[in-house]
């Protein structure tokens, strides 16, 4: 069967800067990050020849390619359900290039979050069929719909507030380490944490990710290529995304058990196509909209056992040192909410030995996209 493992590598990365509000429009920081990661790379915008993104794009490539000077393009796409599909546009352009059908590709997320509406406040158009069973009765936002699903994890598993706590807390630690990040200079303690207003119960305002103004991108090429460019390259060992049957986006109405979510889908195609599995990955970037999704996923993703999410955080182990580091640029809690994409980029910084809160000798790195939506994950792996 024809694999994906190594055929191609991210060689280059680029961020603008993070903020509740940049006076800068969205295709404006995109074109920013995308020449800032060719730069990295070492390649010309006239090379590019392929895009990817998320549906919630509000810069398309057609703009983009234009506004930074690309080639013809021979590929695009783009990734649906938010957060979810942040790895998923990293794999459809390692596919892409792997198969031939281009030789550049960037991957690329553009938010005004910060500055800009939130989402659910449209209230003039018609609800969607899913939104028709959470809406009406009182789950209005994500917040509302993840803080269901982890008050049933609570319930069912003796999860508690200290174990979100240990989430949050580690996210907050590493951005203190990170002068790019939203909350580099903005410590958390338990007292700031447990005091907190709640935002919809049983999570508090620590338990919510930032509202971010910003942009990321990087650069894909095939594996041969990745050894002439500028920078070390970053293999992309092995690629997923899952829908499980019978999903109901944020809530699970209609699984079996609502909190297995589309990480388990996800995880069963991704260690299967790996030379290696959980208990090998070094460092570990868990999209972070909300506390609860890091128990969930390390549970979905393999690191332990079912309803044993809370727990693992206990003892710093999600810290610097731990049992498995996380998030290490400060993630979405404490560096930035741009759907994820800020960890991919940190974890192509841990495999290449440039992030503000290095692991030594990391060598491999899961990246997962959103849980509770169909996702996506992607593992990565030094030279």
């Amino acid at each position: 069967m024809a694999s994906l493992k190594d055929a191609t590598a991210i060689v280059g990365i680029g961020q603008t800067a993070f903020a509740k509000q940049l006076p800068e429009d969205e295709k404006t920081l995109a074109c920013r990050a995308i020449v800032a990661a060719l730069d990295d790379a070492g390649i010309a915008p006239s090379e590019v020849d392929a895009f990817a993104s998320y549906t919630m794009e509000e810069t398309d490539e057609v703009e983009v390619a234009k506004a930074i000077g690309a080639g013809d393009v021979t590929f695009f796409s783009k990734v649906g359900y938010g957060g979810g599909g942040s790895c998923a546009t990293i794999a459809h352009l390692a596919a892409a290039v792997a198969t031939g059908q281009a030789n550049v590709g960037i991957a690329w997320r553009s938010r005004k979050r910060g500055s800009g509406p939130r989402p659910w406040k449209n209230t003039a158009v018609q609800l969607p069929t899913p939104g028709q069973w959470t809406r009406p009765f009182g789950l209005l936002r994500p917040a509302d719909e993840i803080g269901m699903l982890a008050r049933r994890y609570m319930h069912e598993y003796g999860a508690t507030r200290d174990h979100l706590f240990n989430v949050a807390l580690a996210c907050r630690n590493r951005a203190n380490q990170n002068p790019a990040a939203m909350m580099y200079e903005r410590p958390l303690t338990r007292e700031m944490y447990m005091s907190s207003r709640w935002i919809s119960e049983p999570l508090c305002l620590f338990d919510n990710c930032l509202e971010t103004d910003g942009a990321l991108a990087c650069v894909i090429v095939s594996a041969e290529r990745a050894r002439d460019c500028r920078q070390k390259p970053v293999y992309i060992h092995s690629v997923a995304q899952g829908l499980p049957a019978q999903h109901h986006g944020m809530v699970n109405y209609w699984n079996d058990d609502p909190l297995t979510g589309p990480a388990w889908t996800a995880a069963r195609h991704l260690w299967k196509q790996a030379d290696f599995a959980p208990q090998d990955v070094d460092v570990a970037q868990i999209y972070d909209a909300f506390t609860p999704l890091i128990p969930l996923s390390l549970e979905g993703y393999g690191f332990c056992g079912r309803g044993e999410g809370g727990a693992f955080t206990e003892g710093g182990a999600l810290e610097s040192g731990g049992r498995l580091p996380i998030n290490t640029g400060g993630g979405g809690l404490s560096e930035a909410y741009v759907h994820g994409f800020n960890l991919i980029n940190e974890g192509v910084k841990q495999l290449r030995g440039t992030s503000t809160a290095q692991v030594p000798d990391a060598a491999t790195c899961l990246v997962t996209a959103g849980e509770g939506v169909p996702t996506s994950a992607v593992l990565l792996r030094a030279p």
